[in-house]
Formats: structure tokens, sequence, C-alpha cells
């Protein structure tokens, strides 16, 4: 199996709501948002050391009472689909653990295969703005939106728990955008609204903005509950 983890967090109570989990981060993304904060992973991946499967494998099993599952990270997960995604995952279930799954939803078709080989338990899909030509300058690069939606129905029908989520970043999203957002993914289980972290973001001209208050994100709430009721924040 080649499957690379250039990232371990043993515990983590923070990446799946209610569970307690050891976070793996796989490199490489397809994607060149100006605010995601994990550049080194992807552009330079070779910096990174390769953490052993056995090593994970074994810390598992001596903390199954204590650890729910494991979550799946990146970079895009998806792009190892022909790396050992599929088998370390199998390796995993095979522990008796949960997988939590965080996708950009450029890759449908793999998302659903590993739904029906019930491989995962949960996905965290990341919507980075409104599904029109904008996604295009969010994302750094050409994108499919119909993949995109088509990942959406995928994820809304697949019968497991699940969320959209979405970076909520100073001068590229605002309450409009946030609104047509989740009129887009009306009657979804829950939407994410995540604090931007200014902080080694991967376009410099960002790193400079100051996040959203508290207050500006509580009003995004508001306008966000009449399509999609389960609305949060999460980092503010």
């Amino acid at each position: 199996m080649d499957l690379e983890i250039k990232g371990f967090f043993e515990t983590s109570f923070l990446d799946w709501d209610g569970k307690i989990v050891s976070t793996l981060c796989v490199p490489l993304c397809n994607l060149r948002c100006p605010f995601c904060h994990n550049s080194g992973l992807i552009e330079h991946p070779q910096q990174y050391e390769n953490i052993p499967l056995k090593h994970i494998e074994d810390f598992l099993l001596e903390h199954k009472d204590f650890i729910d599952g494991v979550c799946i990270t990146g970079g895009e997960p998806c792009l190892h689909k022909d790396r050992g995604l599929f088998e370390f995952l199998k390796r995993i279930k095979g522990l008796g653990l949960l997988v939590k799954f965080d996708t950009n939803g450029t890759d449908p078709e793999t998302l659903k295969r590993l739904i029906d080989q019930k491989l995962i338990d949960y996905i965290a899909m990341d919507l980075k703005g409104p599904l029109d030509e904008r996604y295009d300058k969010l994302t750094g690069v050409k994108i499919d939106l119909a993949k995109i939606k088509q990942s959406i129905e995928i994820v809304r029908q697949c019968g497991l728990h699940y969320e959209f989520r979405t970076t909520v970043v100073p001068t590229l999203l605002d309450n409009n955008d946030i609104e047509v957002m989740a009129k887009a993914i009306a009657g979804a289980d829950k939407f994410v609204l995540q604090q931007f972290v200014a902080e080694n973001c991967w376009a410099e001209s960002l790193r400079s903005i100051k996040p959203y208050e508290k207050e500006q994100l509580d009003e995004m709430v508001k306008v966000c509950q009449p399509h999609v009721a389960n609305t949060i924040i999460r980092g503010a």
C-alpha cells in the first residue's frame, strides 16, 4: 500500500462534532484556494515526513477504547484513489472504527464509490462560494461546477451524516453570498460557517485581512437558517 500520510494528530475533539478522532492528513490538492493554510502540504509535500501506516494502526488499536475513529483530510483525499486510499480505509473499518471524510467535491465518482463500499461514515464537503463563475476565483483553478453540484446531491442522498462547510473570508464572501449558498443547499443537514484564519494562508494579500467579528458571523447564520436550519459557526 502506497498511501502517504503526512500529518498525524493523535487526538482531536474539533474535527468531528461529538466524536474523538485521530486526524490524518494526506498531501496534494487539485485546487489552489487563496485562503488555504495548508499550502506547504500541497506545494512541497516532500518536505514532510511520511507517517508509517503501522504506527497509525498500532496507535488506533491501543486506544480503541478512547478513539471513536479517524478523520481523513488533506489536501484532497480523493486524489489518492489509486494510491491506496480504499485499501487503507478498509483496514481502518476492519478495526471497528468510524471514518470522517473531508472533500472538496471535485470527484463525485470516487465519493460515490466510497459511500457504496461503506468505507466512510461522515462526510464534510467544502463549498468555496456561490455556484457560479466566482468559483474559479475562489479555488484558483478552472472548476467543473457540474461535478460540484453532483457531489452535493450525492452527499445529500447518501443516507450518512454530513455537513457542508464554508470558510468565510472577508473581501471574498459577504452576507449575500452566504445566503445564496444556503439557498443552493436548502434543507441540508448542516451548514458550517468556518472562521477565516489569515496567518499562513496561501495568498499573501489575504494575510493582513481581519476576520469577521463574531457578531457579523451571527448575522450570516440568521440569513442562512430559513434555508438550512442547522447552520453553525466554527472557530470563532
